[in-house]
């Protein structure tokens, strides 16, 4: 299925180089932090697709993560924690002509942000959320996340978790993202090339990244990531969404991370029906409450 590009990469079209979009701000990620190779793999998706920074708008929570946008020469907002998505979704609503991105991590996206993300997934908003998965709080030193395995001691579970950790994958399968993929952040080559189409995606479009966290996680190495992952086969339909489920669970039972581009589909995005509400009624002036009504009855 190929791709329906954006208006505004066509319209605003530059030709730059990875390094053009990196901001002269100083990394205080740590050494060996996995966040590193998703900001490369970001900056060389967006030279590739070309897209004009006056074009462009970085959105994050709060986070080591969420950090990420200091560090890309774009406009960007810095939001509350769990929050990047409602406020992302707001800019691109009143802004459709931009390219808006979300990066963040699994506390943020996954947990106080948690009930924000069937939504962006099931109201499709044009936009690509870029999340850095490294199963644990790296900010605030080291507490359990939602994707954290039991096995991890940490601040909050020094004996160990009680809970099962989250699949962001087939979470976002079960409520409807139009685009799932998955890489190893060592792995810049694939993470670029699954940023750069999840951008080019008419719709929503996730993409985790398990990126590992070298000072607060000690089982999720940047090794354990690497020979967990297993890139999905090429005959794989990621036009099937049961086949896209079936291959996530068979990986898992296999103990063995999928990756490369796991579904995609194409359905109206949120502000295209938002668009064809507001023709429908007559514009944002004169409209009809009464009318607004009628169309939303089934």
């Amino acid at each position: 299925m190929n791709a329906i590009l954006h208006p505004q990469m066509h319209l605003h079209k530059v030709e730059l180089k990875p390094k053009d979009y990196k901001t002269d701000a100083p990394s205080f990620w740590c050494a060996g932090c996995g966040h590193y190779g998703v900001l490369t793999g970001l900056l060389r998706a967006l030279a590739e697709i070309g897209i004009d920074q006056n074009y462009l708008v970085n959105v994050s929570g709060i986070g080591c993560s969420s950090r990420l946008p200091y560090f890309v020469n774009s406009y960007k907002m810095h939001t509350l924690h769990g929050r990047a998505g409602p406020v992302a979704t707001g800019v691109q609503l009143a802004r459709p002509d931009l390219s808006v991105v979300i990066t963040g991590g699994d506390g943020d996206g996954f947990s106080i942000g948690g009930g924000h993300m069937p939504h962006l997934a099931r109201k499709n908003v044009n936009m690509i959320y870029i999340l850095m998965d490294n199963h644990v709080y790296g900010l605030t030193k080291g507490q359990c996340s939602p994707t954290s395995r039991p096995e991890m001691q940490t601040t909050t579970t020094p004996y160990g978790g009680v809970e099962e950790p989250l699949d962001p994958i087939m979470y976002m399968l079960t409520y409807g993202a139009t685009y799932v993929a998955q890489a190893f952040a060592g792995n810049v080559k694939l993470a670029s090339q699954l940023i750069k189409d999840g951008m080019e995606h008419k719709g929503f479009a996730f993409v985790n990244l398990l990126s590992q966290c070298p000072s607060f996680n000690n089982i999720d190495t940047a090794q354990t990531f690497k020979d967990a992952c297993e890139q999905l086969p090429d005959d794989h339909d990621a036009s099937d969404l049961g086949a896209a489920m079936n291959a996530v669970r068979a990986a898992k039972q296999a103990c063995r991370i999928p990756t490369g581009l796991i579904y995609r589909t194409e359905r109206p995005t949120l502000d295209q029906r938002m668009a064809k509400l507001v023709e429908n009624v007559g514009g944002h002036k004169d409209y009809d409450l009464r009318k607004i009504i009628d169309l939303a009855r089934p």
